[in-house]
């Protein structure tokens, strides 16, 4: 399994919109990305302007299709203004793992992605 973390630093005022733009990310990959195990975002609660992504992928072509995609460039086409610094990508080959059921999909209310 081979995994990516990204940390990501908006600018205050820009919180809204990336959280949108991640959340269009996350709905995509669940639509059309079946080599893509997992996608997990995460919004700070006491730091809002401050993002993690989590995700997991079957081998690195999967992560390649997902990260060439047309949907991460416009992704990143938005958040390049929004950023305040660059994103921290660690891109790791993953050596343990807990799976939990029932865990999956995008989540909504408030303070959960």
């Amino acid at each position: 399994m081979v995994t990516i973390t990204a940390i990501i630093r908006v600018r205050k005022g820009s919180e809204a919109v990336m959280r949108q733009a991640l959340l269009e990310v996350a709905a995509h990959v669940e639509a059309h990305e079946p080599r893509t195990v997992s996608f997990f975002v995460s919004q700070d609660s006491s730091d809002p302007a401050l993002f993690t992504t989590y995700e997991r992928f079957v081998d690195r072509a999967a992560m390649d299709t997902h990260n060439g995609s047309a949907v991460v460039a416009r992704f990143f086409a938005i958040a390049d203004p929004l950023l305040e610094g660059k994103v921290m990508l660690v891109t790791a080959d993953e050596i343990s793992a807990k799976a939990c059921g029932g865990a999956s999909g995008i989540t909504g209310g408030p303070g959960l992605l």
